[in-house]
């Protein structure tokens, strides 16, 4: 199928999708889990990426939100994450790798777009934008769990309890970000099944 490219304005937020995933489904999909959150102004576009098999970007002043996806990837994908906890030593410290399993080029989709709209928002919540990697993480990879029934892995493939990776109290540290409860537009309500996950091996790409 062809690339399509169709703009779209709900709320406050400019969507475009140049890729050949539903335009409507991928909108509410990602629109509906930051209903709660100042984004006015905010543009999302949605693309093929060069090479990569996906990669984001947050431009703080034009308030533009980038999302690239590689046509290549097969499903379901497993994406290497900044979920873990830092451990380290008297002479180190490192991070183990936790991927998160999902279903489709939908929830890859999603999974970026909550991470670069939450830097988005601690800009906005006037916090400091550096080194957020790892709470973006966390911010979407919420959504894909309790939405979709996504599932973090360690590297070796055993299944990581919900408190190795989700400690921190992100809508607090956002806070400021909120939009406030009268003006929340009403989202759907319909949560869509994850289909039956099968292995399969994928890196992070750090470019496009």
């Amino acid at each position: 199928m062809s690339s399509k490219t169709i703009c779209s304005r709900s709320g406050l937020v400019s969507f475009t999708n140049r890729t050949a995933l539903d335009d409507q489904r991928l909108r509410r999909m990602c629109l509906e889990t930051v209903a709660g959150w100042r984004l006015d102004g905010a543009t999302v576009q949605v693309r093929y990426s060069r090479s990569a098999d996906f990669s984001g970007a947050c431009h703080y002043q034009t308030d533009q939100i980038y999302i690239n996806l590689g046509r290549h990837l097969s499903y379901p994908y497993r994406m290497n994450t900044h979920l873990a906890k830092a451990q380290g030593n008297a002479r180190r410290w490192w991070k183990p790798i936790y991927t998160i399993t999902l279903a489709d080029g939908y929830q890859v989709v999603l999974f970026i777009f909550l991470h670069e709209c939450f830097h988005l928002l601690v800009k906005r919540a006037r916090r400091n934008i550096r080194q957020k990697e790892s709470m973006a993480d966390r911010f979407a990879a919420r959504v894909l769990v309790d939405r979709y029934g996504a599932v973090i892995h360690d590297r070796n493939q055993q299944p990581i309890a919900r408190h190795e990776w989700d400690f921190q109290d992100l809508e607090r540290f956002i806070g400021a970000a909120r939009r406030p409860v009268g003006l929340v537009s009403p989202s759907p309500t319909t949560v869509e099944a994850n289909p039956g996950l099968r292995d399969s091996a994928a890196r992070v790409p750090t470019s496009e």
